[in-house]
């Protein structure tokens, strides 16, 4: 396999010795994204510069996370460790929206769009499921069991124009909201994300008190705000999968690791909607699973897990995965 823990702490979270792909630069101080690429060169997702953020501000979260991964090798070897009420983990989900317009106030209707693109996803009954490239067909996850459920929305007005990715958007006292019960339920924010960037979400490990996914008010969902190509609710599905430790692709490093046996190696993020049959340059040159939602891709031109994918994210919830408290009966 060409995924190893040993990577995935060596390069993926200490990003030592390994060659970054991002476009974005980091604020060494504070963490947060003070450049970005043009929003015409494609999405950018914050996740693994938020991630390096807290590690930095919380170097305990290092080995919480090893401990994850570990328990995540033993899920992957004995399945049989989930716990599964009905054969579904159902997922109760806050929505808290922070606006300053009215546009940025996205109604209901809008919401329900993006619970109902989730629950799609990952049910597998996406209609663009059928789309899948040949290769692919074996290794596609399709229904991952896990449901969401709107359990509440929070609106809050605010004078902000755009928030950035040091987590303010998540603290009341910063003018945020707090999440609400963030051992038990997922928590979206929407909001109006400066520097072109689409999304965030938080892995396994990190603190309670800032547990979730933001996501642009442009990008939620797949009507109301939304834009092209972002208007088909897959940054959402691309976040919560980082929520449920799914890496990018491409690992954030050239020919890097996703810590996913069967997902190929890929040189780097794609963008747009690459031919079907592109081919990595790295070890064996594989062709890249550029259909996968953990890449960069346009939302018309992702509608696949793997099968790998899909027992790293139920390990979340099997016994310290991270999110064991989601599977509590």
């Amino acid at each position: 396999m060409k995924k190893t823990l040993l990577f995935f702490m060596g390069c993926t979270l200490l990003a030592i010795g390994c060659q970054k792909t991002s476009l974005t630069e980091v604020n060494s101080t504070d963490g947060n994204i003070v450049a970005d690429a043009p929003a015409s060169f494609g999405r950018h997702c914050a996740s693994y510069e938020v991630l390096q953020r807290q590690i930095k501000e919380d170097p305990s979260l290092l080995g919480r996370m090893q401990a994850i991964e570990e328990a995540t090798e033993r899920f992957a070897s004995n399945p049989d460790m989930a716990r599964l009420v009905n054969g579904v983990y159902e997922i109760p989900v806050v929505v808290n929206v922070l606006y300053k317009t009215a546009a940025e106030n996205i109604s209901d209707a809008q919401i329900a769009s993006q619970i109902a693109v989730l629950n799609a996803d990952f049910g597998g009954t996406n209609t663009d499921i059928s789309l899948i490239p040949a290769t692919f067909t074996g290794v596609k996850a399709g229904n991952i069991n896990i449901r969401f459920v709107l359990s509440q929305t929070i609106r809050k007005s605010t004078t902000k124009t755009s928030w950035s990715t040091n987590d303010a958007v998540k603290k009341t006292a910063s003018g945020g909201l707090n999440p609400t019960n963030p051992t038990t339920s997922l928590n979206l924010w929407c909001c109006n994300l400066g520097n072109g960037i689409l999304g965030y979400a938080q892995f396994p490990g990190g603190s309670s008190a800032t547990d979730g996914v933001v996501i642009d008010n442009n990008a939620f969902g797949s009507t109301g705000t939304v834009t092209s190509p972002y208007n088909k609710g897959r940054t959402g599905t691309h976040e919560v999968g980082h929520w449920l430790n799914l890496r990018h692709i491409w690992g954030d490093a050239t020919c890097g690791s996703d810590l996913v046996g069967d997902t190929p190696t890929h040189n780097t993020a794609n963008y747009s909607c690459p031919a079907s049959g592109h081919r990595s340059t790295c070890t064996g040159t594989p062709i890249e699973m550029t259909r996968n939602y953990m890449d960069y891709t346009n939302d018309a031109c992702m509608y696949m897990f793997s099968a790998g994918q899909k027992t790293r994210m139920l390990a979340t919830f099997a016994t310290g995965g991270g999110r064991t408290t989601f599977a509590a009966p």
